[in-house]
């Protein structure tokens, strides 16, 4: 596929896609649709990519309880449709996750004026889901605590913020203590906590901490080879 001017026969097929009309070049017939992806192949593998710049480890954290539940997405679109989504897929009342869609269904007028247009995430949790936290009803935690106060919400809550500042990994350490002494902040009185999740402000990545196997992934866990 050089610059040397090669024939066109438009009653053979394409090697690569089977579509009529196409080159020949020196016995690979190759048609125009295929040679231009084979062209934007080659230059994306010679394109530059630059190493990211490496953020700061020592700037400003936020840790929240992770709690243990299933995770939820409400999106309320531009056009006023509101579509409900567990972690992997969209979800509705008759394929549904834990109840999450029927829930959102039931109370889709309140939870708009709660939340309003956009998307938003949070962990579905309570009775019959993972940990159940001793509670006889299920409730729908919103992650973005700087954007959301459970003052001000009718349905939903927020996941406790425990921690904000400047990163420090005696504090971290010392939470996890607490967490381990003193239960749950989402479910008070509940002593058995999942663990806890930071969010870095510079890095704009969340890490999480577990009380219990935190150093065993979480497929071994599940697998039984715990």
């Amino acid at each position: 596929m050089g610059d040397r001017e090669v024939e066109y026969e438009k009653y053979i097929r394409c090697d690569l896609c089977g579509a009529f009309g196409a080159y020949d070049f020196m016995g690979d017939i190759i048609c125009e649709e295929c040679i231009n992806k084979i062209k934007k192949e080659v230059a994306m593998e010679n394109e530059f990519i630059k190493f990211d710049k490496i953020p700061r480890l020592n700037r400003n954290i936020i840790i929240t309880e992770k709690i243990d539940g299933t995770n939820a997405q409400i999106y309320f679109t531009d056009d006023d449709q509101m579509l409900v989504g567990s972690r992997k897929r969209w979800i509705t009342p008759e394929d549904d996750n834990f109840g999450f869609a029927r829930w959102c269904t039931e109370h889709r007028d309140l939870l708009f004026s709660d939340l309003g247009y956009g998307r938003h995430y949070g962990e579905w949790w309570g009775q019959g889901i993972q940990r159940k936290y001793d509670l006889k009803e299920k409730r729908f935690s919103l992650f973005n605590v700087h954007r959301w106060d459970a003052e001000t919400l009718s349905m939903c809550h927020v996941v406790p913020k425990i921690y904000e500042g400047p990163f420090d990994q005696k504090m971290i350490n010392t939470l996890i203590e607490v967490m381990r002494e003193k239960g749950s902040y989402a479910a008070k009185g509940f002593m058995k906590p999942e663990g806890i999740v930071i969010y870095h402000t510079q890095h704009g990545n969340l890490f999480k901490i577990t009380l219990e196997n935190d150093d065993i992934p979480k497929g071994v866990i599940k697998d039984g080879g715990v």
